[in-house]
C-alpha cells in the first residue's frame, strides 16, 4: 500500500438515505456513517455515483456537504463534479470551508472530450481549487478516458492534486496509472473503482480501493487491508474469494444503487431502500436473494 498519501485504503462511497417520497434522510445519512466510522475505514466519499449526485439540484449537494461532515471523524472527500464549472467550484469552496479532507471531479461529460480538452479542463480547475482534489475516471459514465499520461501530466504540475479514481473493469490501466504517476508523484494515490480490485491495485503499488460493497461489509475490506500489511497471503486469498461472490450484488435487479440501498435497509434497518433511479425496486425474488448472499 501506497505509504506516503495520506488518503490510502479503504473508501466507502457513501449511499445518500431517503425517505419513501425521495428526499434526503439526514438521520439515515448521520447512522450509516457512523457505522462506517464504527467499522474503522479509512475515507468516506460523499456524492459519489453510489451516493446519487447527479440526481440532486444544486442546493441539495450544497446541503449534504454542510450536514455530512460533522457525521464522522474519518478523513471525507467531496464529489463535486458537474457540468457546470461554476457549480463545480461553488461546491468545492464549502466543502473546503466546512473541513473535508479534498474534493473530487470528474471530466466534463455529455460532450465528448479530447485529450487536449481534459488536459486544459484540469488545469483550469486545478488552478481554480484552494485545497487538495482528486480525478474521477469512469469512461462509460463520462465518453473520456483519464490516461495514465495526462494523469501523470497533471500530477506533476499540480502539488494539490492528490489521487484519481480509476473506475476502469481492466486491471492494466489502473496498473499503468499507477507506474506512470509514481514515476513523478511518490504521494499520489491511485484507487481502484471496482470492489475486486482492491487487492490487486495493492499488489501493484496502488493506493487502494472506492469500493460500493463497502456499504454493506465495510468489516471485508478493512481486514483485507489487515492482511495485506501483515502479510498474509492465505487470508487475502480467502477475502478475494469472498469479494468474488459478493459482486453479484451489481447484477441483482434493474439498479445497483438500488440494490446497495436494498441490502442496506434489510440488513440494518436505519435506512428506506428507495433511490432516484427509476424502475429499480427490487421484486421478491431479488429481496430473497439479496437476503441469502448478504444475510439479514
Amino acid at each position: 500500500m501506497t505509504g506516503q498519501t495520506q488518503f490510502a485504503g479503504v473508501w466507502c462511497p457513501s449511499i445518500t438515505p431517503m425517505d419513501q417520497d425521495g428526499n434526503i434522510d439526514l438521520n439515515g445519512l448521520s447512522q450509516h456513517l457512523q457505522r462506517l466510522t464504527e467499522a474503522k475505514i479509512d475515507v468516506i466519499l460523499l456524492m459519489g455515483s453510489i451516493g446519487e449526485f447527479a440526481s440532486f439540484t444544486l442546493d441539495e449537494r450544497l446541503l449534504l456537504i454542510r450536514e455530512a461532515r460533522a457525521m464522522s471523524s474519518l478523513k471525507m472527500v467531496a464529489n463535486v463534479s458537474s457540468t457546470c464549472i461554476h457549480d463545480v467550484l461553488q461546491m468545492a469552496q464549502e466543502a473546503y470551508r466546512t473541513g473535508y479532507d479534498a474534493v473530487m471531479v470528474l471530466p466534463p461529460y455529455y460532450y465528448g472530450q479530447t485529450p487536449k480538452q481534459l488536459l486544459s479542463y484540469f488545469r483550469q480547475v486545478g488552478q481554480k481549487l484552494s485545497g487538495k482534489w482528486f480525478a474521477y475516471n469512469f469512461p462509460p459514465r463520462t465518453g473520456s478516458d483519464l490516461t495514465p499520461d495526462l494523469v501523470a501530466q497533471l500530477a506533476s504540475e499540480f502539488p494539490n492534486f492528490a489521487g484519481i479514481k480509476d473506475t476502469v473493469d481492466c486491471q492494466s490501466h489502473t496498473r499503468r496509472m499507477i507506474e506512470a504517476t509514481q514515476a513523478v508523484r511518490d504521494d499520489f494515490a491511485v484507487l481502484s473503482g471496482y470492489d475486486e480490485y482492491f487487492i490487486p491495485n495493492l499488489l501493484a503499488g496502488g493506493a487502494g480501493i472506492i469500493s460500493g460493497l463497502n456499504n454493506v461489509m465495510p468489516e471485508l475490506f478493512v481486514s483485507a487491508r489487515e492482511a495485506f500489511k501483515a502479510g498474509d497471503l492465505a487470508a487475502l486469498r480467502d477475502i478475494q474469494q469472498k469479494i468474488g461472490v459478493y459482486m453479484s450484488i451489481y447484477a441483482i435487479g434493474e439498479d445497483f444503487v438500488t440494490t446497495i440501498k436494498t441490502v442496506v435497509s434489510r440488513k440494518f434497518g436505519y435506512c428506506s431502500g428507495v433511490s432516484r433511479n427509476a424502475g429499480g425496486e427490487l421484486n421478491e425474488h431479488d429481496c430473497r436473494t439479496i437476503d441469502e448472499v448478504f444475510g439479514r
